[in-house]
């Protein structure tokens, strides 16, 4: 008897082939995370019956070699009872649930809705006192210029005014010079600081 010996093939490297000219260079494979959380983790599925291990050496049934090459779906199962009946979802949502506390979030969530809420509140009464402020502020814009007008009014008045009593003055002492003086040293004018 002569020994065979089979060697199996490796797998392939991927060749970095030249790129045309004007076209921007990508990888020709796409880059995976290598680390801790990159594949899942999970038992193998058990075996079935008829895989039979003795002496460290597996050998397999032919009866299961007519089965294709990624198994018979029975293996797989949910109602087989194996570990490939566990849901990978549920089995993740199991633990989230019981390890995530949601009281926090929920306490958080609701100090943020009042602030909020609060936030609102003071932002439209401020709104409103600074409409009430802007009309105030248009009505004291009106009246100041009311009031300019009217000083102006009552300086061109006073002016006309003077200057009216000033002529009467220069008539009275032109006409009656006498008794102008008189009432001079009786009524002495007023000196204006």
């Amino acid at each position: 008897m002569s020994a065979q010996y089979y060697s199996y093939p490796t797998a392939s490297v991927p060749i970095n082939m030249p790129q045309k000219q004007g076209y921007p260079s990508y990888p020709a494979y796409p880059t995976y995370q290598q680390g801790a959380y990159s594949r899942v983790s999970g038992s193998p599925p058990e075996a079935t019956d008829s895989i039979t291990t003795g002496s460290g050496v597996t050998s397999y049934d032919p009866s299961a070699a007519s089965s294709s090459y990624a198994g018979s779906t029975s293996e797989y199962d949910a109602s087989s009872g194996g570990h490939a009946s566990v849901d990978l979802l549920d089995y993740m949502n199991d633990r989230l649930q019981t390890s995530y506390n949601p009281m926090p979030l929920d306490r958080s969530l609701v100090q943020q809705t009042q602030a909020s809420g609060q936030l609102n509140a003071k932002t439209r009464q401020l709104m409103e006192l600074q409409a009430l402020a802007q009309s105030r502020l248009a009505a004291a814009q009106a009246n100041f210029a009311e009031g300019i007008k009217t000083a102006k009014e009552v300086h061109r008045d006073l002016e006309w005014t003077q200057k009216r009593v000033a002529s009467i003055n220069q008539r009275a002492a032109r006409k009656y010079p006498e008794q102008y003086q008189m009432a001079q040293q009786r009524y002495p004018a007023q000196v204006e600081y």
